[in-house]
């Protein structure tokens, strides 16, 4: 259909609208990217705006020499890895029975597993509960409280029950097929978009998650990188990146807010490479969890 010159108007103002819609929200993002790149001197006085001036990677320096940091990148990593891993399993785990009619009482377990989205026993109850299991300061109290989203639960249930055709399974079953080699030769290799929507649901948690390494360690070589960025943004504890003894009190200043601006980039760089490739799995995974039924 031909359209008339108010519909062409009609999208022109909608794509004008959302093309200042986008560079709100992408600008901070590009600022800190060429503040961490530009001399502090400028930045602090305002000279950088559009492109980095007197490029300088103090920022990135002091953070690559700086030996906590790293282990906090290694530690969000090894956290990232097999949090995911883990969550992604048990997710299928709980998902793949719920999506089946012939699983009896399963109306029940779903009313259970929703429940505890709506109801929980909250901080102190938890904290007890890692503590009597004696996870406290270990690598599993970071991975094993968040073990599976209920929501995603029922995100993963919905696929399985409107993309996975019902007799294709009931070929497989006659064909000699057993539950769990329906799952593993037929259901998951035809489930990769909810697969890829899970771990991206899961992974940006996990590399984004510092409240329960607040709560739960205490030991500093475990700490994830995001209670070191919470350090860095908020506390301004930067005492062994900036040598104030040999500087000026001046240029330590300087170098303070360009390990800021490095910070921000080394900490988020991972999840912003990782969304591109995982775009469309997202978009098909917010449509998958329109409908719940």
């Amino acid at each position: 259909m031909a359209e008339s010159r108010g519909d062409r108007l009609v999208m022109a103002s909608i794509y004008i609208f959302l093309g200042i819609i986008s560079l709100i929200v992408l600008y901070p993002i590009y600022f800190v990217t060429i503040a961490s790149l530009s001399n502090p001197e400028d930045v602090m006085l305002g000279k950088v705006w559009l492109w980095p001036t007197n490029l300088s990677f103090v920022g990135y320096e002091r953070i690559f020499e700086n030996n906590e940091l790293m282990q906090g990148y290694l530690n969000t990593i090894l956290y990232t890895f097999f949090g995911t891993a883990l969550n992604v399993l048990m997710t299928i785990a709980a998902a793949y029975p719920l999506s089946r009619k012939d699983f009896r009482g399963r109306s029940v377990f779903t009313i259970m597993i929703v429940f505890t989205m709506f109801f929980s026993g909250g901080m102190i109850p938890s904290y007890l509960l890692i503590k009597d299991l004696g996870m406290l300061d270990t690598f599993w109290s970071m991975i094993l409280p968040a073990a599976v989203s209920v929501w995603n639960i029922l995100i993963m249930r919905t696929f399985f029950q409107s993309s996975i055709p019902k007799e294709l399974q009931e070929a497989a079953f006659l064909d000699g097929c057993s539950n769990m080699k329906l799952l593993v030769r037929i259901v998951l290799p035809l489930s990769g978009p909810v697969l890829a929507v899970m771990v991206l649901f899961y992974a940006v948690g996990h590399w984004n998650s510092y409240f329960n390494a607040l709560i739960y360690l205490a030991d500093r070589d475990k700490y994830p990188l995001q209670l070191f960025l919470r350090e860095i943004l908020i506390q301004d504890q930067m005492q062994n990146m900036v040598e104030l003894g040999s500087d000026t009190y001046s240029k330590s200043l300087m170098e303070v807010e360009a390990i800021k601006y490095a910070a921000v980039i080394v900490t988020n760089l991972p999840m912003l490479l990782l969304y591109p490739f995982l775009q469309k799995y997202f978009i098909k995974g917010v449509m998958i969890g329109a409908i719940k039924g």
